[in-house]
């Protein structure tokens, strides 16, 4: 799974938030997980977390319009770190054109941008269709660093400090069927049940937070009921409106190895549920109900995956 963050002035949020959607079938893929400044949480220092996260990077979106060049942060900071690990081969630098400005001169103007000869996805008729080509160009990056399908949370044999992809021996031609067998113990999957429940818990308590902190009509409650539960609560104008209670079994319940439901957590019923399944090279949950669009229950979902899986059921009240 490659890493993937998006350097972008807060002017342009509505855009990367539409480019992000786009990007999701590579994210339920388990192909890449993404990246911005809204996910850092109050009280941490911004300059460091921000700075580790472009250093974690395998792909750096450089999402450009006349906002993110004004920006002396993007520029002189983002941009910078940016081109010093591109320099070097450690990461991709993707310049993506939002809006009709002069970045041809500029130093991401020597790389290949994206949409499409650099026409800026605010000029197409459909925006959409300028996301998709965009969409299209990381799939190529991928493919070009030799990215896989991982449940990186849940992969114990590979050391925290290895890159998430493989760079190709060479540029010739070679098959896409290069995964091999792999043996799970009982204690890798432990993990990744219990780190699959501390992943929902941490998304969906700073989901509440951004969801609220975007719309003020919207108050939150996120209940930790113990270290294998949580709920989830959003009240519009002081009504609740959205309710779900999410917990791990133990593994060993024929509700599935993650639960939700939409009254709360509960011991003998639930509304949907995953359960955590290996493919023979890597572990991920199957949807057990497959109930939504995007979510087959042929699919290997990641942790992140899950995590959109069930939150998409929680806000459904709202959308």
């Amino acid at each position: 799974m490659a890493k993937l963050v998006f350097s972008y002035s807060h002017v342009d949020e509505a855009l990367r938030d539409e480019l992000e959607k786009h990007l999701m079938p590579l994210k339920r893929r388990g192909l890449i997980s993404t990246w911005h400044d809204r996910r850092i949480t109050a009280g941490t220092e911004l300059h460091g977390e921000i700075g580790q996260h472009f250093e974690d990077a395998d792909i750096i979106l450089l999402l450009i319009s006349p906002d993110f060049i004004n920006s002396d942060y993007c520029y002189d900071i983002e941009v910078k770190h940016a081109f010093k690990r591109h320099n070097k081969g450690e990461a991709r630098v993707v310049p993506v054109i939002l809006k009709t400005c002069d970045w041809h001169d500029l130093p991401f103007g020597k790389l290949m941008a994206t949409p499409e000869d650099g026409y800026p996805i605010s000029k197409f008729t459909h925006v959409e269709d300028g996301f998709y080509q965009v969409a299209q160009a990381i799939k190529s990056v991928l493919k070009e660093l030799g990215a896989t399908a991982q449940n990186s949370p849940t992969d114990n044999t590979r050391p925290a400090t290895s890159p998430s992809f493989v760079k190709p021996v060479d540029s010739g031609p070679r098959s896409s069927n290069l995964g091999i067998r792999k043996e799970f113990s009982d204690r890798d999957k432990d993990l990744a049940r219990r780190e699959g429940i501390q992943f929902l818990s941490r998304f969906f308590e700073n989901s509440l937070k951004e969801i609220c902190a975007r719309n003020p009509e919207l108050e939150q409650d996120f209940h930790q009921k113990d270290a294998d539960s949580f709920e989830a609560s959003l009240y519009q104008n002081g009504q609740r409106v959205c309710h779900c209670g999410i917990w791990k079994t133990g593994g060993g319940m024929a509700l599935g190895d993650i639960c939700y439901s939409q009254s709360g957590v509960s011991t003998n019923s639930c509304n949907d549920a995953v359960t955590l399944e290996d493919d023979g090279t890597m572990l991920g949950f199957r949807s057990m109900m497959g109930g939504m669009s995007g979510y087959g229950r042929d699919s290997l979902l990641t942790c992140e995956g899950v995590a959109e899986y069930f939150w998409d059921s929680f806000i459904r009240p709202l959308k």
